[in-house]
């Protein structure tokens, strides 16, 4: 299994060194705004992909646990082998996702960009600038500092290649308030969802009665249809209070906005 080293010398495993080194870049873009890590804190990570945010809470915290959420076996078996090496039984890797209802559903796996894989295949297929976007404002701000070099005409190439050679896997779903259940979860501190287009849907999985074990979200959102806007209704519905989104550096030219929430 392959290992990279984080920039501070953190070993890691990982599919792709530098998709770690950028995922990793992305973690204290999540803790702003009062989205912070606490000793005891029950984390879901939902898209953990190879599970650098887990780790790194593990790293900054004791006594914690986490539960991250990855629907891709290629992926997932990376992300397992991470979760055992820094949070052992406290660190579940759990390989299925999760949405409004349990069941099945296809995603498509970029090989070549494993972060970008998603069962929403259609928010870069009806937006043909998104991806390509997407990778130009990564390449102005990744942590490699050769990345901020290359020339941005070649964004549209490398998008190409990034997406070239996709994979159709079908993948379990299951939802948030039955994962409360099995384990019987007093509480989630953070709620952390990166999952490429499914957030919405991951949020409507929450039974009215589990929403006020929720302390604290972190969302990535695609903001294509409203969703933005939904998701911000949802979560005033169900008692938050503070609420702030914002454009990360880098995709300004994108769909994509973090949203933080504290009840």
């Amino acid at each position: 299994m392959k290992q990279t080293k984080l920039s501070d010398g953190t070993e890691i495993y990982c599919l792709r060194s530098q998709e770690a080194l950028v995922l990793d870049s992305h973690v204290e873009g999540y803790l702003q705004h009062g989205i912070i890590i606490s000793a005891n804190d029950i984390i879901f990570d939902v898209g953990a992909n190879i599970g650098v945010f887990g780790l790194r809470a593990f790293q900054s915290q004791k006594n914690i646990r986490v539960f991250a959420f990855e629907p891709i076996p290629d992926i997932h078996k990376i992300l397992a082998a991470n979760a055992l090496k820094f949070g052992g039984k406290q660190y579940h890797a759990l390989n299925y996702g999760l949405s409004d209802q349990a069941g099945e559903l296809n995603f498509t796996y970029y090989p070549n960009a494993p972060a970008l894989s998603t069962a929403h295949n259609e928010d870069w297929q009806h937006q043909p600038d998104e991806f390509k976007n997407a990778v130009e404002g990564s390449l102005r701000t990744a942590p490699m500092w050769y990345a901020r070099w290359i020339p941005k005409f070649l964004s549209r190439f490398i998008s190409n290649r990034l997406m070239a050679n996709s994979v159709e896997v079908r993948c379990p779903l299951r939802t948030i308030s039955e994962v409360i259940a099995e384990y019987n979860l007093p509480r989630i501190d953070l709620l952390k969802i990166d999952c490429e287009g499914a957030e919405l849907a991951v949020l409507q999985g929450i039974n009215k009665a589990d929403w006020a074990k929720i302390q604290k979200a972190v969302i990535e959102v695609h903001d294509i249809d409203g969703r933005l806007d939904k998701i911000k209704n949802l979560l005033q519905t169900n008692g938050f209070q503070q609420i702030i989104s914002e454009k990360e550096a880098g995709f300004e030219k994108t769909s994509m906005i973090n949203l933080f929430a504290i009840r």
